[in-house]
């Protein structure tokens, strides 16, 4: 296996780092630059040539790197539009990043007539998933046991399979993936081209490559030092004191999006109920929810109608938030590469950010692990220094409607924004007003500014929306 090591910036757009170098269609160049995509990305620029030459290929990058158009490029460079045949395959941990992988590669697709892009994960009916394997598709994205189902039961079958994409490795190794990715690989052709994305490299990745690739290339994108534009707080606390604290900062600091991280699911659930009490708009995320609940706790967060959400870093694994004002490290972690991609998850696309730790004395070993990681000293300040900075309690800007029907009853965003914007049931509302509109399997979420939140729901259900009438609630 050989091993490649980046730490460059992208460079100016008229260089190597330049979308335009790659050995990509005509189409496909046109429809990059239509979605503002010009320079590559260190990952990209590392891994795109290779892996547009066929090659195998082992990447270590963080969520939000672009490491999805790094394989979705190669894969729809080989794809047969006119076959309708499952041609790639990508494996991710959950369904929340798979619904955004998805997404993504149908972006990208664009250039292309036609492309069907089917998504296979747990939570939703077998039936509706085996009836549009059976219309033909030629990309698959899923969760691996969702997949192996599909497998077993010989709705899906991978004979015409050119790629496969594990994304994420590391987290479907932590969750236990390890045996059902090696029985759908197993089912695949071995003359495959494989590529496995990781944030870290535990040893099960050392055995996938070992077992299933083939002669692949490494490629390391060095980690990313605390960006200048995030401005790091350090906070000793005591034990008794730390989830109070929480309160604190977030009444001193008034973010509008605060993503709090915890190191167990039981301080989540503690922290939440207390913040709740406090009467900020909190929500937890951790690994037992169901996906129902996790759907509705991740469309409110994204949307801006709930301002604090507490998560352990298994469960935010694969989470590309934007607009994130602000992280607060409830607990330390021991691992200071962790530390660095929780940072990073605020102060995204050259704006400024805030992330605030609280470390008690028995954390001060893994506060120094971070200090040299970052090769910057940490910065302390005084708890008692905090103050609520208004009277007004902290309160998002946006509320959150969910309507029951999504893409199953064929509704968009565009349906659901016309349906506020005219006249029928109500005053009509501006776009300015709307926020985010996420269509689910069964029921999309839309936002709108919190004061119109029970206005806005009479609306919904005295009107309708794509010609039908439809039951809407404030969540």
């Amino acid at each position: 296996m050989t091993e490649t090591t980046s730490s460059a910036p992208p460079v100016a757009s008229t260089g190597a780092n330049d979308f335009a170098a790659l050995a990509l269609s005509p189409a496909a160049l046109a429809n990059l630059q239509q979605l503002g995509y010009t320079t590559m990305t260190p990952i990209q620029a590392a891994s795109l040539p290779l892996a547009l030459q066929g090659r195998d290929l082992i990447a270590q990058a963080q969520t939000g790197s672009g490491k999805t158009a790094a394989f979705a490029l190669p894969l729809l460079a080989k794809l047969n539009p006119r076959w309708f045949a499952v041609q790639a395959l990508v494996l991710c941990p959950t369904r929340e990043l798979a619904d955004q992988v998805t997404s993504e590669i149908r972006r990208l697709a664009r250039a292309e007539e036609n492309i069907k892009v089917v998504t296979l994960c747990g939570g939703i009916a077998l039936r509706g998933q085996r009836a549009s394997l059976e219309h033909g598709a030629h990309i698959v994205v899923g969760t691996p046991g969702r997949i192996m189902d599909h497998l077993e039961r010989g709705y899906l079958t991978l004979e015409g399979l050119n790629t496969l994409v594990l994304d994420e490795a590391d987290r479907m190794l932590d969750m236990g993936f390890f045996d059902d990715i090696a029985k759908v690989i197993a089912q695949a052709p071995k003359e495959r081209q494989t590529l496995l994305f990781s944030a870290t490299y535990p040893e099960g990745i050392e055995k996938l490559s070992k077992q299933f690739m083939r002669e692949p290339q490494r490629i390391t994108v060095a980690a990313p030092k605390a960006d200048n534009k995030i401005e790091q707080r350090f906070y000793q606390v005591e034990r008794l004191t730390r989830l109070k604290t929480v309160g604190l900062l977030l009444n001193h600091f008034r973010p509008v999006s605060t993503l709090a991280f915890c190191n167990t699911k039981q301080q989540c659930k503690d922290l939440v109920t207390l913040l709740q009490e406090q009467g900020f708009a909190a929500l937890a995320l951790y690994g037992e929810l169901e996906q129902r609940e996790r759907d509705q706790v991740l469309a409110q967060f994204a949307n801006r109608s709930c301002s604090v959400l507490v998560a352990t870093d298994v469960a935010s694994r694969g989470l590309d938030i934007k607009e994130l004002e602000a992280v607060i490290n409830v607990d330390i972690t021991p691992d200071p590469e962790v530390h660095v991609h929780r940072v990073g998850r605020t102060g995204r696309a050259g704006e400024s950010g805030l992330a605030l730790s609280l470390a008690s004395m028995n954390e001060m070993g893994a506060v120094g692990k971070i200090e040299q990681y970052q090769n910057a000293p940490s910065v302390w300040f005084k708890v008692e220094e905090l103050t609520a900075t208004s009277d007004l309690p902290l309160q998002p800007p946006m509320a959150c409607l969910q309507i029951l029907g999504g893409r199953k009853e064929k509704i968009r965003p565009g349906d659901v924004l016309g349906a506020l914007t005219n006249d029928e049931g109500g005053p009509a509302y501006t776009r300015e007003q709307i926020g985010k509109i996420q269509v689910t399997e069964f029921c999309t979420f839309v936002a709108v500014a919190r004061e119109l939140a029970k206005p806005a729901c009479a609306k919904l259900n005295a009107g309708k929306v794509k010609g039908k009438s439809v039951r809407a609630r404030i969540l």
